[in-house]
């Protein structure tokens, strides 16, 4: 698919990943639009690209905002929600929710105005939680809606990002829209923010916080996937898959949280005297690793970034951006604020 000219619209286009995918689409030659309420988002993100794009601030839960926005696109990468890390999904369900009603606000809008293809920003939360307590790599045909028992998401956030799916594919059988899904693995990187595992880690140790606190005992593993892959695997999804079929998009490792705390505290050249592990706090499953065979096959995607590359890259990046002190003094907030 050749992006020059295309005509595209990113909803969360200023967030995390959003603006990442802006960047590279840019970059391709699109005209692209960005639809984003900078609840979570930055326009400082959009910077580079800032002059290239048209940017509409509103609530995609509103009809006649999502109307405004998808009107003379073709391609749409729906990835606006009410989203943040483990804290912010264990302590805000109810917003979380909306995510369900957003969803659809968007697909009926981009059907009515004659979209043709959008691709969906889903989650490894959409697996069922009681597989992930060893190491089972996670399989996209372990979640179906075809047998009793074929869905059992994580928190509310993960089941709304599972309807989140499912409705979008029916959307592609009954108006045959093109359709594709790309199930995002602990994404990391610039611009993300502390509620995340891997920047709430880098923030601790940027402030230098001793005793260094850990969520859990660390043992509890991910395959922590930086942001130009899963950028990556989200063009190639809207390029290549037309059915509503979900590919995942993760690093093939497992990482611990000890095993990430000790790459972090290499990057930053410190380490401190005690390790606090606090086991009363939200940690999620245990275990949680994707088989990446589907996207392989289909989209030819396989990750760039090493771990160790990505997190090298994202603490340069923070220590350019931000002030230690300020850190320190809004830490404990943003760990469970968006």
């Amino acid at each position: 698919m050749n992006w020059t000219g295309e005509s595209v619209l990113v909803t969360g286009g200023a967030s995390f990943i959003g603006s990442h995918l802006v960047e590279a689409l840019v970059d391709r030659g699109a005209n692209v639009r960005v639809a984003d309420d900078l609840s979570s988002g930055s326009l400082e993100y959009l910077s580079a690209v800032r002059d290239q794009i048209s940017f509409f601030r509103g609530d995609l839960k509103r009809r006649a905002f999502a109307d405004e926005v998808t009107e003379e696109i073709n391609t749409v990468f729906h990835l606006a929600a009410d989203h943040g890390g483990r804290g912010y999904i264990a302590e805000y369900p109810a917003n979380c929710a909306t995510n369900m009603a957003l969803d659809t606000t968007v697909y009926e809008a981009a059907v009515d105005n004659g979209v043709e293809r959008i691709t969906f920003a889903s989650s490894a939360c959409v697996y069922p939680t009681d597989i992930q307590q060893d190491q089972v790599r996670l399989r996209e045909s372990m979640v179906n809606f075809d047998e009793r028992g074929g869905a059992y998401a994580d928190e509310v956030y993960g089941w709304a990002k599972l309807m989140g799916e499912r409705s979008l594919q029916a959307f592609e059988e009954q108006y045959d829209i093109d359709a594709s899904i790309v199930r995002i693995f602990s994404a990391y990187g610039p611009r993300e923010n502390e509620t995340h595992a891997v920047m709430a880690l880098i923030a601790k140790a940027y402030t230098k916080q001793d005793p260094f606190q850990v969520w859990g005992d660390g043992g509890q593993s991910r395959n922590f996937t930086y942001v130009n892959d899963i950028v990556k695997a989200l063009r190639l999804a809207a390029e290549q898959i037309t059915d509503g079929t979900a590919v995942n998009a993760g690093i093939s490792r497992y990482v611990t949280i000890n095993e990430t705390i000790e790459t972090i505290f290499d990057a930053l050249d410190w380490e401190p005297n005690e390790i606090e592990r606090n086991l009363d706090k939200p940690v999620g499953v245990r275990h949680r690793a994707a088989d990446t065979t589907r996207a392989e096959e289909l989209l030819g995607w396989t990750p760039d970034v090493s771990f160790e590359e990505g997190i090298e890259q994202t603490v340069k990046w923070y220590q350019e951006e931000y002030d230690q002190e300020e850190v320190s003094q809004r830490l404990s907030t943003d760990l469970v604020e968006r």
